[in-house]
């Protein structure tokens, strides 16, 4: 039988639609007698044939036409069933097939909702996949738990000049000597047009034809995991991209205007016929981790994803994938505005049971500290060391206080839940490009100041994220990019001007300076020049050796408990508590100039009985670019060098 029943105990609509189709592809006896893998789609039979099925409940006759590939041409009459559903076999058909539905007998022929693969974008035919064609190597693969991991965001289209999957894998050995343990792959459902960032997905099940063939992300997957990698997927579920959705041709029912929805039409996971909407995605979550071997999901603005069921939506998704993982551990991790910790919680205690969300308030604060600009939504942050040591030890800076920029509270408490917890980031793909010019930071801020900052990111208690191309200075932009029809292309250019004109600094200018989202010269601008390792080899070298400390010290970034406070408005130390086995670690960072701290009544800057604090680290090596180590601590006090980091630990009888 599917492993699909078992996810939608707590969810009585869907799990009548499960079981009507349990019902019909169950043989008297009780033996399955046509398994499926998903509850709707193409899924090869391996006797031979494919199975089709397909949500249509405003159809009263539905076809499938093979239009090319394993017996083509040809059309099969689909059998309805309950609840809306049309289902058949094509005895000839198979891997390779290409087909569409014609509903009540119209021309116009519409791709598979649940297609696998369209070879020739969202408007063409659909492609039969037979998953189970690919022959994985990752059996004694087992994922990786979040406090182990160091997150590294990518897109593929720009992470290598070829934009590909094949030309993705060849950087993998790199990233893991790097020290990165996953891969954040942002959304790769198939969209329109020839670039894109793919927060339009209109497919939510076939892999972009952009990047090559869905087994060239299985083989980039599995090579990650050879090189020691994990993979997660950014998806998006809280809406559809405005061209090439067929989903309403299908349905009205797969939207509500019940909710708002910055994007677009909400999508209907309570309402009225909100079942199949709810399996065709509580499905697909656990679609990517099943046939793709993924280690793990982002959910994209989960506040968007509104659900007032008894079982929400997230929480179905989240224990699917896990069902659909095995023994193999995975991350779930949320994009959440409004910050609520619901996510978090576990189903017993109301929540929503994911591992990490992402935490803008770091992001923000941080900017503001490295650049001084407080423009539109950094208005609320003051970039000091206060804020700073408040992320370290409670994730969230705004947990219910009134936020200025919105006018209203934002966030919910966050106490008891662990650091870990909290993905951290200075870069991501929405924030260098929420730019004019879509800069990275190593161009707003001076060279030590980001040194310190990034020593406490990849030092910090939280779940660090590094963007693609951030370790070596890349030089490159990122920019945003997408390749609309003639018709949305001016609609999106408009947008993007009128979302950038929050920032003062950006609206001041002439609009044409704004790079044009629609011009493929903007889009191949922002591809990585990889020998740029070479030229920044202090940069590179810089986050080597930070994620090799986090990855070997026995204190640091092992869940260690940690406390800190401002030394000034910026600087500050934090204190990793390792025990008696182990010791204590102190980071000390420092923001501004050159400070002698001859007066310390700060407890946490104090070291360990009978010790002495030890230099493991500094920012200020030369070969990063730094001017020279000094050593911090002496009898005559504490000498903090000019906008840098250390790192120090105890040890016995040593003497600074």
């Amino acid at each position: 039988m599917c492993p699909f029943a078992n996810t939608l105990a707590g969810d009585p609509l869907a799990l009548a639609a499960f079981m009507a189709e349990v019902q019909r592809v169950v043989g008297a006896d009780g033996a399955p007698a046509l398994p499926r893998r998903l509850p709707v789609g193409a899924e090869v039979i391996p006797a031979g044939g494919v199975h089709f099925r397909v949500w249509a409940p405003i159809a009263t006759g539905v076809e499938v036409v093979l239009e090319g590939g394993p017996g083509a041409p040809d059309r099969i009459a689909l059998t309805p069933e309950s609840d809306g559903y049309f289902a058949g076999e094509a005895a000839d058909a198979g891997a390779g097939t290409l087909y569409r539905y014609r509903l009540d007998g119209r021309t116009t022929l519409l791709p598979d909702p649940a297609s696998r693969f369209q070879p020739s974008g969202p408007h063409a035919p659909s492609c039969v996949v037979d998953p189970s064609l690919f022959a994985w190597t990752d059996d004694a693969w087992s994922g990786r738990r979040l406090g182990e991991q160091v997150l590294y965001e990518l897109h593929v289209g720009t992470f290598t000049p070829e934009g590909t999957w094949a030309a993705a894998m060849r950087e993998l050995p790199a990233l893991a000597a790097l020290g990165v343990t996953t891969l954040e792959v942002m959304p790769v459902a198939e969209f329109p047009g020839g670039f894109g960032w793919g927060y339009d997905g209109v497919d939510f099940y076939a892999p972009t034809r952009l990047y090559g063939e869905p087994d060239d992300f299985r083989r980039f997957v599995d090579q990650a995991h050879r090189c020691g990698l994990g993979v997660i997927l950014d998806v998006v579920y809280n809406h559809c991209g405005p061209d090439g959705c067929y989903l309403r041709e299908f349905s009205p029912a797969w939207f509500t205007d019940r909710y708002d929805n910055e994007w677009g039409d909400a999508l209907n996971f309570d309402g009225a016929d909100a079942a199949a909407v709810r399996e065709f995605f509580i499905a697909n979550a656990g679609y990517w981790i099943d046939e793709f071997h993924l280690d793990g999901l982002r959910l994209d603005a989960t506040q968007s994803i509104h659900d007032a069921s008894p079982e929400h939506v997230l929480a179905a998704m989240a224990r699917h994938a896990r069902q659909a993982a095995g023994r193999r551990t995975i991350v779930l991790i949320a994009e959440n505005e409004p910050q609520d910790v619901r996510l978090l919680r576990s189903p017993a205690r109301g929540g929503h049971g994911l591992d990490g969300v992402w935490n803008d308030d770091f992001h923000h604060s941080a900017r503001v500290a490295l650049t001084g600009r407080r423009e539109a939504y950094y208005t609320d942050y003051g970039g000091t060391a206060r804020e700073l040591v408040a992320a370290a030890k409670w994730g969230y800076l705004y947990q219910g206080q009134r936020y200025a920029w919105q006018r209203q509270r934002r966030g919910t408490p966050t106490f008891g839940i662990e650091p870990a917890r909290f993905v951290a980031y200075l870069q991501n793909h929405d924030q260098v490009a929420n730019s004019a010019s879509g800069a990275r930071l190593h161009a707003l801020t001076s060279p030590g100041r980001l040194r310190a900052m990034t020593a406490l990111l990849l030092l910090g208690p939280w779940t660090p994220l590094l963007f693609q191309g951030q370790e070596f200075a890349s030089s490159g932009p990122f920019l945003y990019f997408a390749d609309h029809n003639r018709e949305l292309a001016p609609a999106v250019r408009r947008g993007r001007v009128e979302f950038l004109a929050q920032f003062p600094s950006v609206a001041a200018g002439p609009r044409d300076r704004l790079p044009d989202p629609g011009d493929r010269a903007t889009f191949e601008r922002c591809k990585l020049d990889t020998g740029e390792r070479e030229v920044h080899a202090d940069a590179l070298a810089l986050h080597r050796d930070l994620l090799a400390l986090r990855r070997g010290d026995a204190v640091v970034g092992t869940g260690a408990r940690v406390d800190g406070a401002p030394l000034a408005d910026d600087a500050l130390v934090l204190r990793y508590f390792g025990g008696e086995a182990y010791g204590d670690r102190l980071l000390v960072v420092n923001l501004g100039p050159d400070r002698d701290l001859t007066i310390v009544p700060e407890p946490l800057l104090a070291p360990p009985e009978d010790m002495r604090w030890k230099l493991v680290w500094s920012s200020d090596a030369p070969h990063y670019g730094g001017p020279g180590v000094l050593v911090p601590e002496t009898d005559a006090g504490w000498r903090l060098s000019a906008e840098s980091a250390v790192l120090l630990a105890g040890r016995p009888g040593s003497r600074s």
